[in-house]
C-alpha cells in the first residue's frame, strides 16, 4: 500500500500585517545603519523582547502556583515562594530565562528617551548573553552590544523600542505567528540587494525551502545543514515537524556557517523555538567541524559557483572525495565538493536535498563531470528538479535541486528499490510572480511537485510518468545522453539547456571583450600607418 503523502504544511500566513511598521523601523535606521545590517538591529531587539515576554509568562505561572491547591507549592512561606521565582531551573523546564530586571523589554521600554538609551540596550544584551552562556557555553556571543558604537541617535533607539512594543509584535499575544521568522523574511527580502550576490551568496526563498522540507519529510532524527546561514531549513522542519503531528524532542539539528554574524542569528532562531541544536562556524570545505557526523536528513542552499576555495589545502587523503584527489576535486568550482562532502555525511539511510546552480546539471570541467558520472553510476542521484527563473532576489542565476538519497536500495522497509532510476522533474513552468522580480511556489504547487516524488520513490506508490513535467529515466538513458541532468532531455519539454551563468553576466562579459578588443586595435593601427 501506498504511503500516503502528507499534506503540505501551510506557509505563513500574513495573518498580521505589520509591513508599515517594519518601513517605519527601516526609515528610524536609515542613514545610520547599512541597509543589510538592519535584521541585526531589529532581530537583537525582538529576541531580547520574545525571552522577556516569555520570563514574564513564567514568572507569573510560578506565582499562580502559590495559589492552586493542587500546586506542591500551595500557600508555602513568603521566603520560599522568592526562592522558588529565583529558581532558575523553574524557568528551564519551559524554555525560559529568569532574567534581571535591567535585561527585562519593560525596563527598557520605561527607559527609551532617557540620553543612555543606547549604553542600556547593550547593558541588556551582555547580561542575557552571561545568561545563555550559563546555560550552554556554546550559546556565548550570540547577543554581541552593538548599540553603542553604532551611529543611532538615542531618539533613533527610542523609536525603535516603541515599534517593538505594539502588540502585534508580541510572541505571547501571537502565538500562531512566526513573527521572528517573518521579520528576518521581510528584511532579507526588502533589501536583498544590499546583501549582495558575491560568490553565489544569497537568502533561499521560503516557497523553495518548503519544497525541500516537504520532499525530504525530516520527522525524525538528524537534520543537518553546512551552510545553514540564519536556521531557515531548520525552522521550516520544525514547522513540517508541527504540521504532522510530530515531537521536536525526535529530531537533532546540526549546521556550519562561515559567517559569524550570521550564525548568530541562527542560534537566536533556534533558541526561541527551543530546538536541541550544535551549530558552529567554519567554512563546511575547507574545515568540516563535524567529521563524524552521520545525518538523516540534508538540506542546503550552499553557495553557487564558487571558484576559489582552495582545493589544495584539501589532504590527499580527504575521507569525503569518492576516490583521488587529483580525479574528485573541482578547483575551477566548488559545487560538486558539496556534494561530496554531503554524502560523506549521510547515514546509511540518508537523503540529502541541495539547491543548485544549473549548470552543475551539464557541466563538462575538470572534475566535475567526474563526479557527476561517479554519482549516476553508483546509484546516489534519487531526483532532479529544474525550477523557473526568478526565485532569487539577488542573483539571476537559474537553479535546481538535487536529491541524493542511501535508501535508494529498498532496505528500509519504507522505499522501493530503484537503483537504477533517477526521477526527473520539470517545474520550470510552475510558479506565481508575487512581484514584478520574484516569482514563488504556491502551496498547491509544492504539493504536486512532493507527492510525485513520494509517489515515486514509495512502496505501493501510484507514479505515471507525464510528458512535459516528470519522467523516470534508466541509469543507461542518462548514459546515453552524456551523463547530462537537464530534466528538459527526458520529460520532453521544450526548457531551455543553461549553463548557470545569468544573461546579464554573459552581456557584460560580451561587452568587457568588445571593449578590449576595440582597445587593441586602437594601440594597433599607428603601427600599420592606418
Amino acid at each position: 500500500m501506498a504511503k500516503k503523502n502528507p499534506k503540505a504544511a501551510p506557509a505563513a500566513k500574513g495573518d498580521i500585517d505589520f509591513e508599515k511598521e517594519l518601513w517605519d523601523v527601516a526609515n528610524e535606521l536609515r542613514g545610520a545603519v547599512a541597509e543589510n545590517q538592519y535584521k541585526d538591529y531589529v532581530l537583537s531587539l525582538l529576541f531580547v523582547k520574545h525571552l522577556s515576554e516569555r520570563y514574564e509568562v513564567r514568572k507569573q505561572e510560578i506565582q499562580l502556583s502559590f495559589l492552586e491547591p493542587e500546586s506542591e507549592y500551595y500557600n508555602i512561606e513568603a521566603h520560599q515562594q522568592s526562592e522558588v521565582l529565583e529558581d532558575e531551573l523553574e524557568y528551564q523546564v519551559k524554555n525560559a530565562y529568569r532574567l534581571p530586571k535591567q535585561a527585562t523589554w519593560d525596563y527598557l521600554r520605561e527607559n527609551a528617551e532617557q540620553d543612555d538609551i543606547k549604553v542600556k540596550v547593550d547593558q541588556a544584551f551582555v547580561l542575557i548573553d552571561e545568561l545563555l552562556a550559563k546555560r550552554n557555553p556554546d550559546y556565548k556571543g550570540v547577543l554581541e552590544p552593538i548599540f553603542v558604537k553604532s551611529q543611532l541617535s538615542p531618539t533613533q533607539v527610542a523609536g525603535l523600542i516603541n515599534l517593538f512594543s505594539k502588540e502585534k509584535f508580541s510572541e505571547i499575544n501571537n502565538p500562531e505567528s512566526d513573527i521572528y521568522g517573518r521579520v528576518y523574511e521581510y528584511y532579507i527580502g526588502k533589501f536583498a540587494m544590499a546583501e549582495g550576490s558575491g560568490a553565489g551568496q544569497f537568502f533561499t526563498p521560503g516557497s523553495v525551502v518548503r519544497l525541500l522540507v516537504e520532499m525530504l519529510e525530516p520527522l525524525k532524527g538528524r537534520i543537518m545543514d553546512l551552510a545553514c546561514g540564519s536556521g531557515g531549513m531548520f525552522v521550516q522542519s520544525l514547522k513540517f515537524l508541527q504540521a504532522h503531528g510530530g515531537d521536536k524532542n525526535d529530531i537533532s539539528i546540526y549546521g556550519q556557517e562561515r559567517y559569524e554574524g550570521t550564525l548568530r542569528l541562527c542560534k537566536m532562531n533556534l533558541l526561541l523555538r527551543n530546538l536541541s541544536f550544535d551549530v558552529k562556524l567554519g567554512d563546511s570545505l575547507l574545515h568540516d567541524r563535524f567529521p563524524g557526523l552521520k545525518a538523516d536528513y540534508a538540506l542546503m542552499n550552499p553557495p553557487f559557483n564558487i571558484s576559489n576555495w582552495h582545493p589544495e589545502l584539501l589532504p590527499d587523503n580527504d575521507p569525503r572525495l569518492f576516490g583521488a584527489k587529483d580525479t574528485f576535486t573541482t578547483p575551477g568550482n566548488a559545487n560538486y565538493m558539496w556534494f561530496q562532502t554531503l554524502w560523506h555525511h549521510l547515514s546509511d539511510r540518508g537523503t540529502a536535498g541541495v539547491v543548485m546552480a544549473n549548470g552543475a546539471m551539464t557541466t563538462g570541467s575538470a572534475g566535475e563531470k567526474n563526479v557527476r558520472e561517479h554519482m549516476i553510476t553508483q546509484g546516489m542521484v534519487d531526483c532532479i528538479v529544474q525550477m523557473p527563473d526568478k526565485l532569487f532576489l539577488t542573483t539571476g542565476i537559474p537553479a535546481c535541486i538535487f536529491l541524493l538519497s542511501k535508501n535508494r536500495d529498498g532496505r528500509d522497509g519504507e522505499h522501493r528499490e530503484r537503483k537504477n532510476e533517477i526521477l526527473f522533474i520539470d517545474a520550470c513552468k510552475l510558479g506565481t510572480m508575487a512581484s514584478r522580480r520574484l516569482r514563488v511556489f504556491e502551496d498547491a504547487e509544492v504539493a504536486r511537485i512532493a507527492d510525485t516524488y513520494h509517489q515515486w520513490r514509495n512502496l505501493g506508490g501510484n507514479y505515471e510518468d507525464v510528458d512535459g513535467f516528470c519522467k523516470a529515466a534508466t541509469l543507461d538513458e542518462v548514459a546515453a545522453n552524456n551523463y547530462v541532468l537537464s530534466p528538459g532531455r527526458y520529460v520532453g519539454s521544450e526548457t531551455e539547456e543553461v549553463d548557470g551563468v545569468p544573461f546579464e553576466e554573459k552581456l557584460m562579459e560580451q561587452f568587457m571583450k568588445d571593449a578590449l578588443l576595440n582597445r587593441r586595435m586602437k594601440e594597433t593601427l599607428p603601427s600599420i600607418h592606418y
